[in-house]
């Protein structure tokens, strides 16, 4: 409990210099706000625009835990919302799924969110799917796009390592991916990196793009018979992303909220403690709200 505190004083105290430091150094930029509501779900408040990324909107067990993976017996997600689903769709302008596995995109969130909102997808497939549901107004993000004076970049990843991918059945329900980043004059730059592991996409997207906010999905989620290969970022690759882009803030998400996730937020803590790291590190609880 002791090591538990210390951590959270630490993350607490660096979010606090973290943020002045951006409203300090940023004069005449607008402040950004990104909500962490719970699992990879999040609400980006960019210039005057509001995106609510990969949401996941069910009351805490409705689901089974995924099949063949870390702690299948437990039911998701883990934790309840910290606020009504109701309230995590107010003022949303725009939706955007990196995909549309259940954690990213449950079956709550297809029944909640006006059919007519706009939203981002990251292929035809996945737009055959969204507007299967009902959805109007699905729009595919093939490279960039722009929407309420924001520019969305789609970027690569890989939902695992290539040692899963050689495996027809895992490739298959791992699927295609999308990271989005995030472009407006005067603004900084936000590169949400989703569910992905270390990969060339992602240093080329850091050196292209060279984002100020980094939100990386760190929970090192396992699939059985994989353990030690997670199917999306853990500990040692947010040490190797703050090496990469050691001036960006990195905002680390996707943690305690479903079942086959092998880190948590206390380990996280920990480890960028010890890697001497937590002034770039921010690890928010659900429904926290953290100023650029």
């Amino acid at each position: 409990m002791l090591i538990k505190t210390i951590a959270s004083t630490l993350l607490l105290a660096s979010a606090a210099f973290v943020g002045s430091a951006f409203a300090e150094s940023g004069s005449g930029t607008l402040t950004q706000e990104m909500q962490h509501i719970r699992n990879a779900t999040i609400k980006v408040t960019y210039g005057e625009t509001t995106f609510l990324i990969d949401p996941m909107l069910a009351d805490k067990g409705t689901y089974p835990g995924f099949e063949n993976t870390y702690r299948s017996e437990l039911r998701n997600p883990l934790v309840e919302l910290p606020m009504a689903a109701e309230d995590v769709i107010e003022g949303t302008d725009a939706v955007i799924v990196t995909h549309t596995h259940l954690d990213h995109w449950d079956d709550a969130a297809q029944k909640l969110l006006p059919k007519d909102i706009p939203l981002f997808v990251q292929n035809a497939a996945d737009a055959e799917t969204l507007g299967s549901q009902g959805f109007k107004n699905v729009r595919i993000l093939d490279d960039s796009a722009e929407f309420g004076g924001v520019t969305l970049h789609k970027t690569g990843g890989q939902h695992g390592s290539d040692n899963l991918y050689a495996v027809p059945e895992l490739a298959k329900s791992l699927g295609e991916v999308m990271g989005v980043v995030f472009e407006a004059e005067g603004q900084r730059t936000t590169y949400v990196v989703g569910d992905t592991v270390w990969r060339d996409e992602v240093m080329q997207s850091l050196d292209r793009y060279r984002p100020d906010v980094i939100v990386l999905n760190t929970g090192a989620a396992e699939v059985t018979g994989f353990e030690g290969d997670p199917i999306i970022m853990g500990k040692e690759d947010t040490l190797r992303v703050h090496r990469a882009a050691p001036e960006a803030t990195i905002v680390a998400v996707h943690m305690d909220a479903v079942n086959h996730m092998t880190l948590s937020r206390e380990g996280l803590a920990d480890f960028v403690q010890n890697a001497g790291i937590e002034e770039h590190v921010l690890i928010p609880a659900d429904g926290e709200i953290i100023s650029f």
